[in-house]
């Protein structure tokens, strides 16, 4: 039997047959997949809630209240706590993903984001059982939260862990493609309820697209009970070196990280605040809600393709650079955007979202899966990750809210949006450029934990040799 010898970028030798590259590549394949699956319930069910929460629900489980802005403010209040729910998420799911495995965990989160969204479909409205029904639709909400504190994460850890040598980007960003293709998902859901008249979509329709989440989740489903836990988490599980509690050691060994990726997971304000901010805006300005939708589509059907292809790039030239340049435009090109709403440029509003979504932005969510990963040691890497991205991520959630009180009704007043977009990306460039870069690294030796004596002196420098395997 042939043998081959394969190097990665680090100059590791890795010694395989074609069996074995091959058993790999399809072992990579799957969780790919799995992630690209997990990532698009995730945001199918995130913007079909944020489009509800533009379009519907301040009419449907709210009080009237005399101001359309304050409305808008509570709706856009039940879209921000989920993310409140996200990092307690984080933490318990990082845990057992740590503790017990990566497939099991990602099972759960499954069940628990697509049940959610199903019901919320089928909640009654405040007009039906009055304040009961802005409770319900909290919990609800709170539990996407929990699921959603875990999915990516967990995805992005067990892709990297599975990724072939010299793909170890690539395969993990099919999470982020599945986040696009999930938005694009959403929008179509919605299109036809934005053609009903408002009786039959405040009654009914807008229902549909949260019922049509079962399907969604079915496929995702079954994809995902293929996976086999990746050989490097196994060994350990099988060894019984997996930690207590992972968080806490993670915490001890990798702060640093923790601190930076918390930072990095900025940059998500640019997609939250384009996704649910940006559609009540543009049709405040009388831009109409259709419109807005091709807007989403079309920028999220580009980024489906060029998120793996600037995660590839990532693995020939570095994470560093491919973030940074992603995020330090976004920085500049959303002024562009907004000020194409308030102008009512339908044209220009279509490139520069396009230019955002599919380019920009892409660059810099295509990166983190597999960055974000390669920071953390394989014992505490579910809970680093997940729980550091989720602090981060917290903040934008409530970024509408915070733009819509801002700008309140005065429609020409877009630049707190705008602000808000360039202040996050600009220190998300920031600490990148303080980050390790990591794409040369082994995977048995990413994220390696310093010594008791270095934690003590204070010289964590997060690249200690020691692995603990």
């Amino acid at each position: 039997m042939s043998t081959t010898i394969q190097q990665d970028t680090s100059g590791a030798l890795e010694s395989l047959t074609p069996e074995q590259q091959q058993y790999r590549m399809t072992r990579a394949k799957r969780a790919g997949w799995s992630a690209f699956l997990g990532g698009a319930l995730e945001y199918y069910d995130f913007f079909v809630y944020a489009t509800a929460a533009s379009l519907v629900f301040p009419h449907i489980f709210f009080p009237e209240t005399g101001s359309d802005a304050l409305t808008m403010v509570a709706s856009f209040g039940t879209l921000g706590v989920a993310y409140v729910a996200r990092p307690f998420g984080a933490l318990v799911f990082g845990h057992l993903g740590d503790r017990i495995g990566r497939k099991s965990i990602l099972l759960a989160t499954l069940l628990l984001m697509g049940g959610a969204t199903f019901l919320i479909g089928v909640l009654p409205t405040y007009q039906q059982i009055g304040l009961w029904a802005p409770i319900l639709l909290v919990v609800l909400r709170l539990a996407q939260g929990l699921s959603a504190g875990a999915e990516i994460a967990g995805a992005s850890a067990l892709s990297t862990e599975e990724a072939p040598v010299g793909l170890r980007g690539f395969f993990p960003s099919f999470s982020i493609s599945g986040i696009a293709a999930g938005i694009v998902l959403a929008s179509l859901a919605f299109l036809p309820v934005t053609a009903m008249d408002e009786a039959d979509r405040l009654s009914w329709g807008w229902r549909l697209p949260f019922l049509a989440s079962i399907l969604v989740l079915a496929v995702a489903w079954f994809v995902r009970r293929q996976l086999a836990e990746p050989e490097d988490f196994q060994e350990t599980k099988d060894a019984g070196e997996q930690e207590k509690a992972p968080f806490l050691v993670m915490l001890k060994t990798h702060p640093v990280q923790f601190v930076q990726i918390s930072i990095l997971s900025l940059q998500v304000v640019t997609n939250t605040l384009m996704q649910a901010f940006g559609l009540s805006y543009a049709t405040s300005v009388g831009i109409d809600s259709s419109t807005m939708l091709w807007v989403t589509i079309v920028g999220n059907i580009v980024a489906i393709f060029t998120t793996p292809a600037a995660a590839y790039l990532s693995d020939k030239i570095g994470r560093k650079p491919t973030f940074i340049a992603g995020t330090a435009t976004t920085a500049v090109m959303i002024w562009v955007y907004f000020n194409a709403i308030a102008s009512a440029n339908i044209a220009l509003i279509f490139v520069t979202s396009t230019i955002i979504l599919g380019v920009t932005y892409a660059m810099s969510n295509a990166v983190y899966p597999a960055w974000f990963s390669e920071l953390f040691n394989v014992k505490v890497r579910y809970s680093g990750v997940a729980v550091g991205l989720q602090v981060g991520i917290l903040v934008s959630g409530f970024t509408p809210m915070i733009a819509t009180a801002l700008v309140g009704d005065n429609y020409a007043n877009w630049g707190p949006a705008a602000w808000l977009v360039t202040g996050a990306t600009i220190l998300a460039t920031l600490v990148a450029l303080t980050t390790r870069e990591t794409y040369k690294t082994p995977l048995r030796e990413l994220g390696n934990p310093v010594s008791d004596a270095e934690i003590e002196a204070g010289l964590h420098h997060g690249s200690h040799p020691r692995s603990g395997r």
